[in-house]
């Protein structure tokens, strides 16, 4: 079998009490930061931190010798995994932010999927999703934006006098956006969900049991042959 050089780490607390003198809590933590002065310092012993990979080489005793390898990040620092992938989830949040159409939502959603069950091993220690393991693809029932909700509104207004004697342009962007913020929050599918699925669930059924005859067919002619 292959030989290869680990270099693991563990982080071990160094910490000091000081006292400073300060107008209030912010300024007195300010001062210690910048306090340079690590005379007196003392190891926690019972804080240090878990064993992470930091480098990796080919064959025995190369550290810093061979090509180094690339490490799984899932054998980095929990802190590091945690920054690292910080800037993946705003990526994704900023794109789905933007997203209008269902079906390029969806595209992004798959992506969101995977990235949220990374970020979801990191802090449980465990190791990242298999990239080649199948997502899971989801599909999008019920989508709407502020600006439906405001052609709503017009609609609404212009066909009903008695509901209400504002204008369509009385109603702001902030109102909009509350309302629906409180809509979604508020909103059960739940029923909707469960009777999308079983309907998905028996229609994947039949779909099977159409292509039954064919796959019994192939399967004769195999054996024929």
């Amino acid at each position: 079998m292959p030989l290869f050089t680990i270099e693991s780490t563990y982080r071990q607390p160094v910490y000091r009490h000081r006292t400073y003198e300060a107008a209030n809590l912010t300024d007195a933590c300010r001062l210690a930061i910048e306090d340079d002065d690590w005379e007196g310092a003392k190891r926690d012993n019972e804080a240090t931190g878990g064993t992470y990979v930091t480098g990796a080489w080919e064959e025995a005793d190369s550290a810093y010798r061979s090509r180094s390898l690339r490490v799984p990040s899932h054998f980095d620092e929990t802190v590091q995994r945690k920054a690292d992938h910080f800037e993946v989830l705003l990526g994704l949040v900023k794109v789905l932010s933007g997203v209008d159409d269902a079906k390029r939502s969806a595209y992004w959603a798959r992506r969101a999927a995977s990235a949220a069950a990374k970020a979801e091993a990191i802090p449980a220690g465990a190791r990242d999703p298999d990239p080649d393991a199948a997502a899971a693809r989801p599909y999008v029932l019920l989508l709407f934006d502020e600006r439906e909700v405001r052609s709503t509104i017009g609609e609404i207004i212009a066909h009903d006098g008695v509901l209400t004697t504002l204008p369509a342009d009385a109603i702001d962007d902030d109102d909009i956006h509350a309302a629906c913020v409180e809509v979604a929050a508020a909103a059960d599918l739940s029923e909707e969900k469960g009777l999308a699925l079983f309907k998905a669930a028996i229609t994947a059924i039949r779909s099977a049991e159409r292509r039954q005859p064919e796959k019994n067919e192939e399967r004769e002619r195999r054996k024929e042959e």
